[in-house]
């Protein structure tokens, strides 16, 4: 079964890559992401979970540029996580004006705020960078569309939910993916702090 009602740059793009049509859960994902639902994706790496998120939310930003702030907002553990994502994003965007960044720490974060100031669509980043960011002013979030936490599993044993939960609370109306393996306590503890009306994808 192919993908269906997909912006026609990112269906050509799954089509090049040799994807037949969605496999797992990525089905019902992209479609609950479609629809502007807040999802929580339950499953190994084997589902699909990442290439759904990408599919789905590509397609909503009409993989093309819009203004200077960014429209998806991507919380991952660390700097490998967040340039294994950003290689996975530029898979579609590289072809686009869609521009995709990184936020993490090991780099200076004025460069970083330098970097986003000139414009960003897409940021891929850890919760401690881009809380410090985002209350240093050096990321407007006012256009903010989606915010995804990739493999929440890592956040066990930190603090980083609640850094989530401060930049939620401080957004207007935004969707909301949480993705993990399983419902962990630290998962559902997340999705009560950010996700009130949500679905449970598995």
């Amino acid at each position: 079964m192919a993908f269906k009602k997909i912006n026609e740059k990112v269906l050509a793009i799954t089509e090049r890559l040799g994807y037949e049509g969605p496999i797992g859960l990525q089905k019902e994902l992209i479609s609950k992401l479609k629809s502007g639902a807040n999802v929580i994706a339950i499953g190994d790496e084997s589902a699909g979970k990442t290439e759904g998120m990408i599919i789905a939310l590509l397609h909503k930003l009409k993989m093309k540029a819009q203004g200077d702030n960014p429209r998806l907002l991507v919380f991952v553990n660390d700097k490998a996580e967040a340039l294994k994502l950003a290689g996975r994003f530029e898979v579609y965007t590289k072809q686009t004006d869609l521009r995709v960044f990184t936020a993490y720490e090991e780099r200076l974060i004025n460069h970083q705020k330098d970097e986003i100031y000139l414009g960003a669509d897409i940021v891929i980043g850890t919760p401690k960078r881009i809380s410090k960011l985002y209350f240093l002013n050096g990321i407007n979030l006012m256009e903010l569309q989606t915010i995804v936490v990739e493999d929440a599993e890592f956040l066990t044993g930190t603090s980083f939910h609640t850094e989530i939960h401060r930049i939620a609370q401080s957004l207007n109306k935004c969707q909301y993916l949480v993705m993990a393996k399983s419902l962990t306590p630290r998962v559902e503890q997340l999705k009560g702090l950010i996700m009130e009306n949500h679905y449970v994808v598995r």
